[in-house]
């Protein structure tokens, strides 16, 4: 099976074109694809392009390495259309991508390394989140959770977001306290986590803990949810670069939070996997 391996500051993702792999993968194949000792080792699979949908000319699927599919991908979306481009599929006008958490559109700028994604608007509602309880938007509640009381801020971009506001964050407190939140009963359909510090009215930094993924070094719809997060807090102007560990992305908040992203990508690998690495696998089963 053909795969191309990206990164987009760290966070790494295997194209799987839908032309050379039509059927969908099971979740327990998606789990040893990206299991980084039997498998290639990733963040997750983005599949396609499928065919075109909602106006979309291009459609994709993006899978956790949990074997769970997600909504929306900041940093997958822009590996994707790097990889759209490097097929000569897309140039460097504006086109449209369809995901399961909405239509999005992108802009690739200098050859492929850097892309513009209009990621859609930030919804504070928490129907759309979605959140249990009462109807309402969730605007520094407490959530207990670890022996703590975290002060939290729930957001959606397509794709639920939990933002914890802290002075500082150490890597073990988001190992610690990132997996209570994510599966915390609050969000029943789980949530990516995003400990947020704010550096000034320009930058913020944030550590993040993603839904089906664990620890990620960088992500572009926490860094959207964060930023409009950080804004709706009266945190920071409308002009945003977002810190992570694995670098920094550019955000622009819009009207009723429409946020544009705009990072860089970098292509790793073009390969094959093995059809033993499936029958090693099926044999132990």
């Amino acid at each position: 099976m053909q795969f191309h391996k990206y990164h987009a500051l760290g966070n790494d993702y295997l194209v799987i074109d839908a032309k050379h792999h039509p059927d969908q993968f099971t979740g327990p194949e998606i789990v040893r694809i990206c299991h980084r000792n039997f498998g290639i080792g990733s963040d997750g699979i983005l599949w396609g392009p499928l065919p075109a949908r909602d106006g979309a000319p291009f459609s994709v699927r993006i899978f956790n390495p949990d074997g769970s599919e997600a909504q929306k991908s900041g940093n997958g979306l822009r590996i994707f259309c790097r990889y759209l481009f490097d097929q000569g599929l897309v140039q460097h006008t504006p086109f449209k991508v369809h995901t399961q958490g909405g239509v999005v559109e992108a802009t690739v700028h200098n050859q492929g390394h850097n892309i513009t994604v209009d990621m859609g608007c930030v919804s504070f509602d928490s129907a759309r989140i979605p959140l249990a309880g009462a109807a309402r938007e969730a605007i520094r509640e407490s959530l207990a959770v670890g022996g703590e009381t975290l002060t939290i801020t729930a957001a959606s971009i397509g794709n639920p977001h939990c933002v914890i506001e802290r002075p500082a964050t150490s890597n073990a407190d988001v190992h610690r306290l990132g997996p209570l939140v994510e599966s915390h009963a609050m969000f029943p359909e789980r949530t990516n986590v995003q400990f947020l510090t704010v550096r000034d009215r320009a930058n913020i930094a944030i550590e993040i803990w993603e839904r089906g993924a664990g620890y990620t070094l960088a992500s572009g719809s926490s860094s959207s949810a964060a930023a409009a997060v950080a804004h709706r807090l009266g945190l920071v102007d409308r002009n945003v670069t977002v810190h992570m560990p694995g670098g920094t992305l550019a955000i622009k908040i819009g009207e009723n939070y429409a946020i544009t992203m705009t990072g860089p990508v970098t292509k790793v690998a073009d390969g094959v996997l093995a059809a033993e690495a499936f029958s090693e696998w099926r044999t132990s089963q």
